[in-house]
């Protein structure tokens, strides 16, 4: 759909359909909210190489994610949102996402308490805003497959930004990154495998362990958790995300020829 001039910015990207020239248009509130996002991430950042002590790179690294990300972002926007207006729900999991990137951030510092709590406190938040952009998607008319692409984007990244933080505090080995990867290497096979790039059902069982992921990779994050506790934590959700991702591919498998 294409959006009017009153509610779009002047970032366009324009389509050849046949003979006729589509010129869509990204919402401008989807500008002003990955401009707000990125501006609150670096100046979060800021205050996190203050407080913590932690070097510049730190902010220099969020403002690297907050340029790539957002330029994909309103990119996607332009290409994909069917809808004039951006949405609460999608300004919710743009929230999400800038949390991500603030964590994101942080890998590469030198671990401490203090930067333990503080990934544990950010990740336990931006789990929590996964179910309300969701309430407020269905409460105000705003469900789409872009919000639901775009929500589901999110979450991949959250577990690979987490996976990569539990590797780097020693709670865990290298392998636990393929929690993170997984979701990518599925992409990277849809392309000699077209038929991995079906549409899956709806599935309850793959929202659960998306969220066990996550919770298990913040539990292993928790200052005083053992290496030897956080390490079989981190196991135990590796396995039940492979597994998800085989029932996932058992069932596009079957369908390859139909």
């Amino acid at each position: 759909m294409q959006a009017s001039p009153q509610m779009s910015s002047d970032i366009s990207v324009t389509e050849q359909s046949g003979t006729q020239r589509v010129v869509q248009r990204v919402p401008a509130g989807a500008t002003l909210a990955v401009a707000f996002g990125g501006v609150a991430t670096v100046l979060a950042a800021f205050t996190l190489q203050s407080e913590l002590a932690l070097g510049n790179a730190v902010v220099w690294r969020a403002a690297a994610g907050v340029l790539g990300g957002g330029g994909l972002l309103l990119a996607l926007t332009a290409q994909r949102l069917r809808t004039p207006a951006f949405g609460v729900a999608n300004g919710i999991t743009l929230v999400r996402g800038a949390l991500t990137l603030l964590l994101a951030s942080l890998i590469g510092v030198h671990a401490n308490d203090a930067i333990g709590w503080t990934v544990v406190i950010v990740a336990v938040i931006a789990v929590a805003l996964d179910g309300v952009d969701g309430w407020f998607a269905r409460r105000r008319n705003e469900a789409s497959v872009f919000g639901a692409r775009f929500d589901m984007e999110t979450d991949a990244l959250l577990i690979l930004v987490l996976a990569a933080l539990v590797w780097q505090f020693n709670k865990a080995g290298v392998w636990i990154l393929a929690a993170g990867l997984l979701r990518y290497a599925f992409v990277l096979v849809s392309f000699p495998l077209p038929w991995m790039e079906r549409a899956l059902p709806p599935s309850r069982r793959r929202q659960a362990v998306c969220v066990l992921q996550i919770v298990a990779l913040i539990g292993a994050l928790l200052p005083g958790v053992p290496p030897a506790w956080s390490s079989a934590i981190a196991l135990a959700s590796l396995v039940l995300l492979v597994w998800s991702f085989a029932v996932d591919s058992v069932w596009l498998a079957r369908r390859a020829h139909t």
